[in-house]
């Protein structure tokens, strides 16, 4: 399996794990510990299996890898935007809040690093898939968000600095996701 985009290979291999069949740990089959070190999925195609991987084990083998390769921050804030796995989701939520500085209140910066994970959807409410996570309208608000009532202006200002950190993070964690993947000779050309 090969990917066009560094971002379509993180959401393919973060979409991967909410597909709930017992072939999603085939991949794993095809890792032989001590054959060969440094076996990437490439050289695993290659070996005379390709009708064995599916597109789902190519996914699957993918999540492994940059979960494994990648620091902790770079995972985490590649799940808070990209997965829709819930529990995953909203525990990295819950770990890239500490590492965003602010002089804002810590219900603040919450509040903004899970809008920014769980933007607003579109359409009706209660129209969507019960997988996806949907905050409420309200939810959005962001005068709730502090409770010493400051101007609007200032609480624009925090929040445009929390997306600004926070999508600084996403481009890093693609680009060191794209060096894992093309190291594992998985991408066509270099786009993200």
């Amino acid at each position: 399996m090969i990917y066009a985009s560094v971002l379509g290979a993180v959401v393919s291999a973060l979409a991967a794990e909410t597909i709930d069949n017992t072939s999603k740990q085939a991949w794993q089959k095809l890792y032989r510990p001590g054959y060969q070190d440094g076996l990437s999925l490439a050289v695993l195609m290659r070996s005379g299996d390709e009708e064995s991987i599916s597109r789902t084990d190519a996914d699957c083998w993918v999540f492994a890898r940059l979960h494994s390769q990648l620091i902790t921050r770079h995972w985490d804030v590649l799940v808070a935007k990209y997965s829709t796995h819930k529990g995953r989701k909203v525990s990295a939520i819950g770990r890239l809040i500490p590492l965003i500085a602010s002089p804002a209140p810590r219900l603040f910066v919450s509040k903004a690093v899970t809008a920014w994970a769980i933007p607003p959807l579109r359409g009706a409410e209660g129209k969507r898939s019960t997988d996806m996570i949907v905050l409420s309208k309200a939810f959005y608000d962001m005068s709730s968000w502090d409770l010493d009532g400051r101007p609007e202006p200032t609480r624009r200002r925090w929040r445009q600095k929390v997306n600004e950190v926070l999508d600084e993070m996403a481009a890093e964690a693609l680009v060191a996701a794209g060096e894992i993947l093309q190291r594992e000779g998985v991408l066509i050309g270099v786009a993200a």
